[in-house]
């Protein structure tokens, strides 16, 4: 018979580390009411935990304590007939069924043991039902038990055993009384296992009893039967190390230690020796893996805690003990842990893996290259192999270097040349000294003298001190951390700041250039200064050069003075002039229309208030121009756009800007949300040349009004056919309030060509109460068809409320009333 047959507890008393489960339960059938009866026996349990932790067995033994004749009671008696029939060895009862749910977990199987429990018992006291594997019943089948077991009968006790509770549903497991199960730790464990030896009479070595624990993981079942199997297969000597390593597939510890001391010396050879015998050996090179990974454990436990081993954190017998002492002083604390964490990065690639060798010997040579990682754990082993007067790097043997006494004395060289030449590690090591007061920081020649001869056999450090070096360098690693994270940083601001300005110089250069012909006479009106050439400096900065590239992809404006200006007067100009299509202006900063555009969604949530209609009319619009004064947007609707062009709107919108931002810009919302690129334009161009000029290709309705005011102009020009001398044009209404409202200092608009037909006019300001606009002509009927069949897309004939109601429909989920 198997041991864990043989050795199966018969009471909650024979149960082994489950005190946690066993004296509550025996609490609650010991237990009696004030008529002798007991009342605090519930009518179904849930055992839960992890494989072979006794789930079943206690199942068995509650149920062989509820029908004992003396019971219920937790100590049968073990002589009635039920006591017997329901023991290790019985055959069982009728009263007692024991259902497998990994296959009985249908509906019909769940509702044909709904009409089983309807019986009284047979001749036992209480009717139980066993349900093992519970989380492998299906939800249907569940919900088929549910009434069943939130109201059974008196005589019925259900115990739903499961190594995944949170699969049960809630229904049914919140009308259980859970029971969670536990592994058993390796000092219970090791007690366990030595008893069932001494009863058995076989002799084993105790260095076999950790292989034993480790193979079953906690478990009494499993490690019950790796032990029947190490028994079965011992001599007249009993089990040895030997036997017991070869029948585990664990590795030999020899391979462990060799491997732990090439680590701990850097020793290419030999660790890649190692690799090959494990391999020769025929073992499994991820058995290996996690070999060397539990040995680096307890590695890292004994420098943490020096008596680990007394206070049974590490399992370690006998003359291992010493032995792993030594290495752990061997071994670097942050080696030791780099060491870990490759190992296990290098477990999770090994896993079905095809070639486990290739990817063993991969995993090594990562441990040996600390230089090849950027973390903080290879720069900490860096640091530490330097201040051990070590360097990471092959053994002497494998890779011999010519001795740094025979080599010529260095020329000097620049104070750079020597800091970009060191590594990271020596650059942190020099900081500590510095902050040590060794020596100065600024002292590389003595950094890479070679050592003093006295200073060869000196002794190692006291514990305290490697500490406190630790410690410290690991504060030197976390600031150049931090300083290789903010020149990161700032490399991702330049390249996003040269690539925008890239982009803004590809749409200059992709618009059309004006037509020489068209050309007026430069003496009149001057061109505006090229800009001005990059000098060279001793060390540009990515900044002023995207900010230069940015100022030349925008349209310069005409300046009305003609007087020559220096290169810097030329520059400062450039940059003060305000552009008729710019991203940013005077004032902004570094605000531009892109950033608008990316914060637009943040500038909708800050709008607050009573405003809470212009974040709904305002959030499908998008930010078309800025020039640091005011902002326009477009909008699909022409509605919601007149709405938002409202005073209260407009300055709302500013407001929300303001509080992203910290700048409160004019709001003007206009129709469409494709705009041209910036071009040059057309200065004293003849009516009739512009007429054929190309349309622009943004989509919008520009196009078909440009054409309705050319339709206009070519019949005034055809009712006045003997023009007049041009008179002085008055300003219009909404350019006097610009002039009015204009900022001290501010430059003014540049003045449009005599010839220049005017621009369009601009769309009232329902906030400007005493400038009323200027009345139009009415417009012809055919015409305004002619407009509307070239606009883009399909007209809308809805009203303004119900493009708020579909707008909020759509994006809100909400409903009519």
């Amino acid at each position: 018979m198997a041991l864990y047959r043989k050795y199966r507890p018969a009471t909650f008393g024979e149960v082994v580390g489950q005190e946690h489960v066993t004296r509550p339960l025996s609490a609650a059938l010991d237990s009696r009411g004030a008529d002798g009866r007991p009342d605090r026996i519930n009518h179904a349990y849930l055992f839960s935990g992890p494989r072979g932790c006794g789930k079943t067995s206690s199942a068995r033994i509650l149920a062989r304590s509820l029908n004992c004749v003396q019971g219920p009671t937790s100590t049968p008696c073990g002589e009635c007939g039920f006591c017997v029939a329901l023991g290790p060895d019985g055959a069982g009862t009728l009263d007692v069924v024991e259902l497998d749910a990994a296959s009985h977990n249908s509906v019909d199987n769940m509702r044909d043991l709904r009409d089983k429990a309807g019986y009284a018992p047979a001749d036992a006291r209480y009717r139980i039902f066993i349900i093992d594997e519970a989380h492998m019943v299906t939800t249907a089948g569940f919900n088929a038990l549910l009434k069943i077991v939130e109201e059974p009968p008196e005589h019925v006790i259900f115990v739903f055993a499961t190594t995944e509770p949170e699969k049960v549903i809630p229904t049914i497991r919140s009308r259980t009384h859970h029971y969670p199960f536990r592994l058993l730790p390796p000092s219970v464990m090791r007690g366990l296992l030595q008893r069932i030896i001494d009863e058995e009479g076989v002799p084993v070595e105790p260095s076999v009893l950790p292989l034993v624990i480790r193979a079953g993981a906690g478990s009494p079942r499993d490690c019950l039967s790796v032990l029947d199997q190490l028994l079965a297969g011992a001599g007249p000597e009993g089990v040895d190390h030997r036997l017991a390593a070869g029948l585990l597939g664990v590795t030999d510890e020899t391979l462990i230690d060799d491997a732990v001391t090439a680590l701990a010396g850097m020793d290419r050879a030999g660790l890649f020796d190692c690799v090959d015998r494990v391999v020769e050996s025929g073992q499994d090179p991820r058995r290996f893996a996690e070999d060397l990974l539990t040995r680096m454990r307890d590695l890292i436990m004994v420098q943490a805690v020096p008596d680990a081993v007394q206070r049974g954190l590490v399992d370690a017998m006998g003359e291992r003990a010493p032995l792993l002492a030594q290495q752990a002083q061997a071994m670097p604390p942050a080696a030791a842990t780099r060491f870990a964490q490759v190992l296990v990065a290098g477990l999770s690639e090994m896993s079905g893996a095809t070639a486990p060798r290739l990817l063993l010997e991969v995993v090594c040579a990562r441990m040996l290259l600390p230089g090849a990682s950027g973390d903080p754990e290879a720069l900490l082993q860096r640091v530490e192999a330097l201040e051990r007067g070590g360097v990471a790097a092959p053994a002497p043997a494998a890779a011999p270097a010519a001795p740094a006494a025979e080599a010529p004395a260095p020329t000097p060289a620049p104070p750079g040349a020597d800091a970009a030449g060191r590594t990271g590690a020596e650059l942190a090591l020099a900081k500590l000294k510095a902050m040590r007061g060794e020596e100065p920081a600024s002292a590389p020649a003595a950094e890479s003298a070679p050592a003093a001869p006295e200073a060869g056999p000196a002794e190692g450090p006291d514990p305290e001190e490697r500490a406190r070096r630790a410690r410290e360098a690991r504060e030197a690693a976390r600031r150049l951390q931090e300083a290789a994270r903010e020149q990161e940083r700032q490399e991702r601001h330049r390249e996003a700041m040269a690539r925008e300005a890239a982009a803004r110089r590809a749409e200059s250069d992709a618009a059309p250039e004006p037509d020489p012909a068209s050309e007026p006479d430069p003496s009149p009106e001057p061109e505006p200064d090229p800009a001005p050439e990059p000098t060279a400096e001793p060390e540009p900065k990515p900044e002023p050069a995207a900010e230069t590239m940015a100022e030349s992809t925008s349209d310069p404006a005409p300046e009305p003075a003609a007087e020559p200006m220096s290169e810097p007067e030329a520059e400062s100009a450039t940059e003060s002039a305000p552009g008729p299509v710019a991203d940013s202006g005077p004032g902004s900063g570094e605000l531009d229309v892109a950033a608008l555009r990316r914060s637009w969604p943040e500038v909708m949530a800050a709008v607050a208030g009573d405003a809470l209609p212009v974040r709904v009319m305002a959030s499908a619009a998008t930010p078309l121009e800025f020039t640091g004064e005011e902002l326009v947007i477009g909008h699909h609707t022409g509605a919601l756009a007149n709405r938002l062009n409202a005073e209260d709107n407009a300055a709302a919108l500013g407001e929300a800007i303001h509080r992203v931002h910290g700048v409160r810009p004019r709001v003007r919302a206009v129709v469409g949300q494709a705009r041209p690129a910036a071009r040059p334009r057309q200065r004293n161009a003849d009516p009739a040349e512009a007429g054929e000029a190309p349309a622009d290709s943004d989509g919008g309705p520009e196009p078909a009004y440009r054409r309705l005011l050319e339709r206009r102009r070519a019949r005034a020009r055809s009712a006045d056919p003997a023009p007049t001398a041009p008179a002085e044009p008055a300003a219009s209404p909404i350019e006097e309030l610009r002039r009015r409202y204009r900022p001290a200092g501010a430059a003014p608009a540049p003045a449009p060509a005599p010839d220049e037909p005017p621009p369009p006019p601009e769309p009232f300001d329902p906030g400007m109460e005493e400038a009323p606009p200027p009345p139009e002509e009415p417009a012809d009927p055919a015409e305004i068809d002619a407009m509307l069949d070239d606009a883009p897309g399909e007209r809308d004939h809805r009203d303004l409320r119900q493009v708020v109601m579909d707008f909020l429909a759509k994006e809100l989920g909400a409903r009519p009333l």
